[in-house]
Parts: structure tokens; C-alpha cells; sequence
């Protein structure tokens, strides 16, 4: 049994690459930002993917690395413009829409938990239309820490208050579901293939979906 539902009260979820494809940013900040970056700069195209690869490497662990405005000034791109142009990548995974319904039907707490920053989670909920479903929704930008984090948790639950032994935390990071873990959250399961357009991965120090059909309550 993946998830004892019977000990779980709230339901903590992860956006990208849980609820939606992570294609979609693996795409755009991988392909198409290197891409914008060498076109407004006239650089070779490598040259540009080198110079902006760089910039990611030095901003992960923090919440930089999720955050549009950084990217903005960092790059000289206007992020959430290029991400408008690119908005029809966004796509739910297979089966989101029916977990969360199952959840809600049973009556327990459906939160988004979310290192998105607040101007790409906009565009990703008006795209999908899945924000009204959660009774929270929480974006680490708000707590100062990444979910990767344990001092995320400490600071969220002092304005989220929650029972961490009686929650379920879904993620596809596995730094996130380590940091979930340490704080105490119940239950955690990992998934194995947030981006559809790669093969699944092989998770082995966390239980593991493939999709959450797996797990409707």
C-alpha cells in the first residue's frame, strides 16, 4: 500500500513535474530562454547555452533559481513575457485532475505547496484551470526558503498550521521530499516521471508512482 489514507489529513502537493508536465519547463528554461538569450546578444548558440547554464548552476538551492525576476535581471530577457509566448507547452499529467477530485470528495486538505514563483503559478492555474480545487495554495517565495529547505517548513507551518504526522507530501523532487521527511510529514511519495517526455526514473529512497492514479483515495 502506497499511501495508509486513514493517517492522512491533508494532502500537500508539488506543481511541476507532480501535477503538471515538466516538459514545459524543461523545455523553456533548457532550449528556448539559451535560445532568446543568443538571438538578443548575437552569440553562437553554444556559446549562449554555456553563459546561461552557468548562471543556473550558481543560483541552485536557492530561491533565485525559481524566481522570474531574478532570471529577468540575471539575463535581460523579460521571462514571463518569453513564458506567455510559450503558455500552450502547459499541460496537466495524466490523471491530476481525477486525484485531485478524489481527494476533495473525501473531504480532506488539498493544498498546492510550490516553489513556483507567484507570476509563473498564475500563468500555469489561469492555463490548467486546477487553482480552484485547493482549499491553500502556498509559494515558498512567500517563507523566504526553497521546500528543499527545512526552514520552509518551519516558516510555513507557523502560517499554515497543519499536522505534519498526518499529511501525504507528493513531489518530484527528491531534495524536497528529504526536507519534508527531516521536518516530520507523515507519508511522501516520489514521481517517477514529471517530464512525459523522458523515461521514467528509478526512485529507490522514496515510495514511488508513476502517475497519480495510483493513489485516488
Amino acid at each position: 500500500m502506497l499511501v495508509n489514507w486513514n493517517r492522512v489529513e491533508t494532502v500537500l502537493l508539488d506543481m511541476d513535474g507532480t501535477l503538471l508536465d515538466l516538459g514545459f519547463d524543461n523545455h523553456f528554461w533548457l532550449e528556448f530562454v539559451p535560445q532568446r538569450y543568443a538571438g538578443a546578444r548575437g552569440m553562437d548558440a553554444t556559446d549562449a547555452r554555456e553563459q546561461v547554464y552557468a548562471r543556473y548552476r550558481a543560483a541552485v538551492g536557492t530561491l533565485d533559481w525559481y524566481c522570474v525576476d531574478h532570471w529577468t535581471r540575471e539575463l535581460e530577457l523579460d521571462i514571463m513575457a518569453l513564458a506567455r509566448e510559450r503558455r500552450d507547452g502547459i499541460r496537466l499529467l495524466p490523471h491530476t485532475v481525477r486525484f485531485l477530485d478524489g481527494v476533495r470528495a473525501t473531504g480532506r486538505q488539498l493544498w498546492l505547496v510550490t516553489n513556483a514563483h507567484r507570476k509563473t503559478l498564475e500563468l500555469k492555474l489561469a492555463e490548467t484551470g486546477i487553482g480552484q480545487r485547493f482549499d491553500r495554495i502556498v509559494c515558498s517565495h512567500d517563507h523566504g526558503a526553497p521546500k528543499e529547505h527545512v526552514e520552509f517548513w518551519e516558516r510555513m507551518i507557523q502560517l499554515h498550521p497543519f499536522s505534519p504526522a498526518h499529511a501525504l507530501m507528493v513531489d518530484d523532487s527528491l531534495p524536497v521530499l528529504e526536507a519534508a521527511t527531516r521536518f516530520g510529514v507523515g507519508q511522501v511519495l516520489a514521481v517517477s516521471r514529471p517530464d512525459l517526455g523522458q523515461p521514467p526514473r528509478h526512485v529507490r529512497a522514496f515510495p514511488v508512482v508513476h502517475d497519480l492514479s495510483e493513489v485516488i483515495p
